[in-house]
């Protein structure tokens, strides 16, 4: 029986994301597919405060093998900067040199409300704060972005 070649690592899925929940002492990470706009959340990871483990990050790049990166940056309500989205713009810029990866960022505003709304839901009833909820928040943002690439905003043009 011949062999069969070696091929290496498995190249990059174009259709495959993970993405990110950014915060100062936690991270959610959450796969999906660009195919069906759907993420599912994977773990939480420390963050920035708590030491970045960005050998974990590298394992889950090494097992999901996604062809984008997408990090949330948190903003106020009127679109501003806060406390939290420098560095969550650090972390996107870090993960891109690290990692050779194209990493997009989106605003994440409400991501941790709506990923607490499902939890509260799945449950049937409410619940104190999960720690769970930052990955959940990450499949969120995920599932924002695949929405955005799918359809992204049109502009208008002037009447002639």
């Amino acid at each position: 029986m011949p062999a069969t070649p070696d091929r290496g690592p498995a190249a990059p899925s174009p259709q495959t994301a993970l993405g990110f929940d950014f915060g100062l002492a936690r991270i959610g990470v959450a796969v999906g597919e660009a195919i069906t706009g759907s993420a599912r959340p994977l773990c939480v990871l420390k963050g920035r405060d708590r030491g970045l483990d960005w050998d974990a990050i590298g394992r889950l790049i090494d097992e999901w093998r996604p062809g984008a990166l997408v990090v949330g940056a948190a903003r106020h309500a009127d679109g501003s900067a806060n406390a939290v989205t420098g560095a969550a713009l650090r972390f996107a810029r870090q993960l891109r040199g690290r990692f050779k990866l194209p990493v997009a960022t989106i605003d994440e505003r409400l991501s941790s409300w709506e990923a607490e709304r499902r939890l509260e839901n799945a449950r049937g009833r409410p619940r104190r704060r999960d720690p769970g909820a930052d990955a959940g928040a990450a499949a969120v943002i995920l599932e924002s972005w695949f929405n955005q690439q799918r359809n992204p905003p049109s502009c208008a043009t002037p009447n002639s």
